[in-house]
């Protein structure tokens, strides 16, 4: 049976962010392991932007294994409408999180990053090597700022007073908990929302963002959840780890994969004067792999269970 390791067995966890989608997979994985000994707070219980509320919670509270999953979160319209809310809030938990856990002796601290920290034109598959080579993606530069500033410092405070302060970088997530929402959400969910209601409403087209060649990979936020508690378990190294899959597909054959899962059997259209993003986003899972982990959850499979989520919070 798969057991949690020293560096977490009967550790006080705190998992920032349990509520959203990496946080909620991280806490399930953890349970399905045996641990219950943890500390929970939502956003509205604790702001992790306040720095004095940070510093008091990890005060009180003594943990001593953090995931730092907490974050804001949106899809390209979002990044461009609220750039100052997507830097500020991501650098003000990340910051705040990461010093109080060196000030109250956290003894690990595993930073989730993103894989839009990479260049918008490195070489594909991006390995980890990759970073502040190049000009970053426009459309979500401040979030990807703030991630890789996160990297940072979990790095300096590694070199200056020796904190086991880790990062991954997953790619592109989708999988129970994510967001729906009509304006914010990512391209995955936002296939899932759209397709559905077409197929509801008997619409005949549907019209989506781009041209539908930029190329993505998917991993399902349970296969991430695995990737994090395993790297907390046994990588204590300097640097940060890529959690992906080791493959892609265009948009284009993404939305056909999801309308085939949907049902949806009408005319998808592509609106090109709208923005796609990064050409390519694949990330070189490598390092990961070589450790000793690798992603178990297919695509299609990963997104029937999905949409069968979807439909019972309908």
């Amino acid at each position: 049976m798969e057991t949690l390791g020293p560096n977490q067995q009967d550790k006080l966890i705190y998992v920032a962010g349990h509520n959203g989608m990496v946080g909620s997979a991280i806490v399930r994985k953890l349970r399905s392991l045996g641990h219950e000994n943890f500390i929970l707070k939502s956003s509205n219980e604790l702001d992790l932007r306040n720095s004095a509320a940070v510093e008091e919670f990890f005060q009180n509270e003594k943990p001593e294994i953090v995931y730092l999953a907490a974050a804001k979160v949106g899809d390209i319209l979002a990044n461009m409408r609220y750039p100052a809310d997507f830097l500020f809030d991501n650098l003000a938990i990340a910051s705040n999180v990461i010093r109080a856990s060196h000030k109250y002796g956290v003894e690990k601290l595993l930073f989730l990053g993103s894989s839009c920290i990479y260049p918008k034109h490195a070489q594909q598959p991006i390995s980890e090597s990759a970073l502040l080579t190049g000009e970053l993606e426009p459309t979500n530069e401040q979030y990807a700022l703030a991630k890789i500033a996160g990297i940072k410092m979990c790095e300096a405070y590694r070199a200056q007073h020796g904190c086991n302060f880790i990062s991954a970088m997953p790619t592109n997530l989708y999988g129970p908990g994510d967001n729906y929402h009509p304006e914010n959400s990512h391209v995955l969910p936002s296939f899932i929302r759209r397709f559905h209601e077409a197929k509801s409403k008997g619409f005949s087209e549907v019209v989506c963002w781009g041209s539908g060649e930029p190329m993505r990979e998917f991993l399902h936020v349970d296969d991430l959840a695995e990737a994090c508690v395993f790297l907390m378990d046994i990588y204590d190294e300097e640097g940060w780890v890529n959690i992906g899959t080791g493959s892609d597909l265009r948009i284009k054959d993404l939305a056909k994969l999801v309308a085939e899962v949907v049902g949806y059997k009408g005319t998808i259209k592509w609106d090109t004067s709208k923005p796609d993003g990064t050409p390519r986003k694949l990330l070189n899972v490598g390092l990961v792999n070589s450790l000793g982990w690798k992603a178990s959850i297919d695509l299609r499979k990963g997104l029937e269970s999905v949409y069968d989520n979807y439909l019972e919070e309908q």
